[in-house]
């Protein structure tokens, strides 16, 4: 009995928290060192999560306006400019950028290019630089300061979420430590001799019970995390 509990526990504790940095980093460091791994296996231990990659993603389009930048600035023209940017700047997915450096490349639709690959989330960047290269076009301004100002607009935003995901550790700490508590009361009572998983898978009223405090657990869980996520994306 026990030793279910203490399985309950560590279960509960798994769910909620799932892979970290550190998991993250010892994916890739075994997707380096051991290739006889299954390639999709280390791909699923390696994959970040979707507010990790909506931020690789921002840095990524930060750095790429800088780099251009620089570029524009020695006085080469706006397509060689992107193209160099481009190849100097790890983006999370670097195929969804070749047809953007073709564009540059070849003369052709920069600003649709750079559309399409914007993801839909950490896109941001790369859809504002879209619209600075439709003006630019259009109205002739120049493209070095349009690009400037949309990285120094981006470095504003990305300091503003990370100082909101800063002050939401608490919260999502105290969070994940309730969602965990009614797990440790199982285990402190079947330390004491109580049999609480008789009742809960023995009986119905038990089984009610167990079902209406798992639901209510997890519907807590998800809100939390929903509200944290809405006001660190604000």
């Amino acid at each position: 009995m026990i030793a279910l509990a203490a399985l309950f526990t560590v279960l509960a504790v798994w769910l909620w928290t799932g892979p970290d940095a550190a998991t993250s980093r010892l994916a890739r460091l075994t997707h380096q060192g051991d290739e006889s791994r299954p390639r999709t296996m280390k791909a699923l231990l390696a994959r970040p999560s979707r507010s990790r990659r909506a931020d690789a993603w921002r840095r990524a389009s930060i750095e790429l306006c800088h780099a251009m930048t620089a570029e524009l600035s020695a006085g080469r023209t706006p397509g060689e400019s992107l193209t160099r940017a481009l190849t100097s700047v790890d983006f999370p997915d670097p195929d969804a950028l070749r047809p953007v450096s073709a564009a540059a490349r070849d003369g052709g639709d920069v600003s649709a290019a750079l559309l399409r690959a914007a993801p839909g989330e950490g896109g941001e960047g790369l859809r504002r630089l879209a619209a600075c290269w439709d003006v630019s076009i259009t109205a002739g301004a120049g493209l070095s300061a349009l690009v400037d100002r949309v990285a120094a607009t981006m470095r504003s935003s990305q300091a503003h979420r990370q100082d909101v995901a800063a002050q939401l550790a608490g919260p999502r700490a105290t969070a994940k430590m309730l969602a965990v508590l009614p797990a440790l009361g199982l285990l402190m009572a079947a330390a004491l001799g109580m049999r609480p998983l008789a009742f809960l898978l023995g009986s119905l009223p038990g089984l009610l019970c167990l079902t209406a405090g798992i639901s209510l657990n997890v519907c807590g869980l998800w809100w939390t995390h929903r509200m944290a996520t809405r006001a660190t994306n604000l």
